[in-house]
């Protein structure tokens, strides 16, 4: 059982950064793939990027590769998410998620969610 906390969300210029964290409980981190992902109301649930336990491999979606970074550090059980080159259609809550798989390239099986931060970029 892993609890997910977010933070760091908020309302940003196009063209600027944020960057949300997420605080994970549990005593087994690195055992767990952490995602991140982003929903806009009236819209399913869209998979942004993941990590796996190590911290070595990552994968993007790719609307967002090359501008978002996803990192963590397994001795505060965090993992965030850099985003840069904000756009407006970044604009959504996003969801940090966890997985007890390997399998960090696909976007499905996240058993373990956040409650959401809301991001909004303005044009």
């Amino acid at each position: 059982q892993v609890q997910l906390v977010e933070s760091g969300g908020g309302l940003v210029q196009a063209g600027g950064s944020l960057r949300l964290a997420c605080a994970a409980s549990g005593r087994t981190f690195t055992s767990y793939t952490m995602g991140w992902f982003r929903q806009v109301p009236g819209k399913e649930r869209e998979f942004v990027a993941a990590i796996s336990g190590s911290g070595g491999s990552t994968y993007y979606s790719d609307s967002v590769k090359g501008r978002f970074t996803i990192s963590r550090d397994n001795a505060k059980n965090m993992v965030s998410l850099q985003m840069n080159s904000l756009k407006p259609e970044d604009t959504a809550v996003y969801y940090c998620a966890a997985k007890m798989s390997n399998l960090y390239y696909r976007t499905t099986g996240y058993a373990y969610w956040g409650q959401g931060t809301q991001v909004t970029v303005s044009s």
